[in-house]
């Protein structure tokens, strides 16, 4: 459902309502984009822990009015002592919690930049406090934590710790009995108290460097101590009146808007197109991005020109606008929360926050509650290859918000949970976005499609949700697309969200339907 707000309010979009009144509170208490953001974001680590947690990693894309453009990168890094334990990494459990968490180093690092260039003074104390009182005081199960959960339910017997914390009844919970998280809450105080530092430097960090090491994680109180966001340029990709933000590696930001150049040279989704012939060149322009996006590292490794006009006028030239391309890859499972926040004053954040799979590594922390990300599973273990796993680097990584502004300072703020799923979803948004100029919500409702493996299907077929119709799947089939149906919004298509700024500071904005999110105005 969309949601207005007039030029002298505020909007905030998150996956879950209490979230977004929480930075809504920000907002009417004067507070800032940024301010609200980690207000926002304090809230969802609570309210949704099988997407994100304080032991994850973040990436916030920064603007406004003024023509600030930035980046904020909170990727954490794998510690000194790391290194690969065989020819594979370990995707659960302590040893795939290899790299440091860069979630509340990147609240830092927003706090700072809001301090500086917007004049922000909200004490921490009061924009953790609404996350803090979920902790303590419970809020209700949603049916998304219920499913990751029941999904897992299998898994949860290995997980060291998980049922003490997650099951306290000694049994899966259900959708609407009330759960508290008091280690978490007890952690969110010391932080409230103590400043954020307290998490790499603290009395925190001292507490979660002994848990990590009692759990059998590499990681110590010297790399969390080490552990810092990263301002950083985003990339840019002009289109038209447009020019589209995205995080920089080791981000796959490069392939979002790889996505959309190769698009525009192909001059590929015109108004009123037939769905079914914008579907396959969106997906073959997905498959020449993938391509592109396999040279991405932590820039220490390697950064290739991901953008160049060559590099995406030849991949456009490689698509076939009558046959599909064979496509075998390795799909990327991944879990996160999306948040955007606009305030009254023409300022944006459009952020990530994630613990890479639902429930990360599964590992819980000491007393602390905090889920420890899996992250580090990213990585690979060949020799010589730009995203080795190698003490300090970080890995290759699927978190990707974005930005964008045209000349007439219309403004748009849009990402999506998923990992591989992300540029795709994102490649359908921002086509119905920008190129058809509809709302957020018509937008978030549109069928999708989602290239590659899933939790459900092992097969690398193109998946695309009922809604695109029969014909559109029987014509895509002809052109040799390997489809198998979703049903209408489902929840492996992603969990997007989208805030729309005309140039006189009116509103719309959404988050998905697939999901139990929202938006909300002051």
């Amino acid at each position: 459902m969309t949601t207005t707000a007039a030029p002298g309010q505020g909007m905030i979009c998150s996956p879950h309502p209490l979230a977004t009144e929480a930075g809504l509170k920000v907002l009417r208490a004067g507070g800032n984009a940024a301010e609200a953001a980690v207000a926002t974001g304090a809230a969802l680590n609570v309210l949704c822990p099988h997407f994100c947690g304080l032991g994850g990693d973040a990436v916030w894309m920064v603007g406004d009015a003024e023509g600030l453009r930035s980046c904020i990168l909170g990727i954490g890094h794998a510690g000194e002592a790391t290194k690969p334990s065989g020819p594979a990494l370990p995707m659960r459990g302590s040893g795939a919690a290899l790299t440091t968490a860069g979630l509340v180093p990147s609240w830092e690092t927003l706090l700072d930049l809001s301090a500086r260039s917007w004049g922000g003074s909200q004490p921490l104390a009061s924009l953790l406090s609404e996350a803090i009182g979920f902790a303590e005081d419970g809020y209700e199960v949603t049916a998304s934590h219920r499913f990751w959960l029941d999904y897992r339910k299998d898994d949860i017997p290995g997980w060291p710790g998980f049922a003490e914390h997650f099951l306290p009844w000694g049994r899966l919970p259900q959708t609407g009995d009330r759960f508290t998280q008091d280690g978490l809450a007890r952690v969110l105080r010391t932080l409230a108290k103590q400043g954020l530092e307290s998490f790499g430097t603290g009395d925190v960090a001292a507490e979660l460097a002994e848990g990590l090491a009692a759990s059998g994680s590499p990681l110590t109180l010297q790399d969390l101590a080490l552990t810092r966001a990263d301002v950083v340029e985003p990339l840019s990709l002009t289109l038209g009146d447009w020019t589209l933000y995205a995080p920089p590696p080791p981000t796959q930001g490069a392939a979002t808007l790889a996505i959309m150049g190769i698009l525009d040279r192909l001059r590929a989704v015109p108004a009123g197109a037939d769905m079914a012939s914008a579907l396959h060149l969106q997906v073959e322009a997905v498959k020449q991005a993938f391509l592109i996006r396999a040279g991405i590292a932590d820039p220490d490794g390697a950064t290739p020109d991901l953008l160049s006009d060559e590099t995406l006028q030849r991949a456009a030239n490689t698509v076939s606008r009558e046959k599909a391309m064979h496509w075998p890859h390795e799909y990327a499972e991944a879990d996160t929360v999306y948040l955007a926040v606009a305030d009254n004053e023409g300022r944006y954040v459009s952020g990530l926050q994630s613990t890479y799979f639902d429930w990360g590594s599964g590992v819980p922390v000491g007393e602390t509650g905090i889920i420890w990300h899996n992250r580090g599973a990213a990585f690979d273990t060949v020799e010589g290859s730009p995203n080795c796993l190698k003490p300090g680097r970080r890995p290759f990584h699927t978190l990707n918000p974005g930005m964008a502004f045209a000349e007439d300072g219309e403004a748009l703020l849009y990402g999506t949970q998923g990992a591989d799923g992300q540029p795709q979803t994102l490649s359908v948004l921002l086509d119905r976005l920008i190129g058809h100029g509809e709302t957020p919500d018509d937008a978030l409702k549109a069928p999708r499609f989602l290239l590659g493996r899933t939790f459900s299907d092992q097969e690398d077929t193109l998946k695309v949700e009922a809604n695109a119709g029969a014909a559109t799947l029987a014509q895509l089939r002809n052109q040799g697309h390997r489809v198998t149906e979703l049903p209408e919004l489902s929840p492996l298509a992603g969990q997007a969200g989208a805030i729309r700024v005309s140039p006189d500071g009116r509103k719309t904005g959404a988050h998905d339907p697939r999901g139990e999110g929202n938006a909300g105005a002051t």
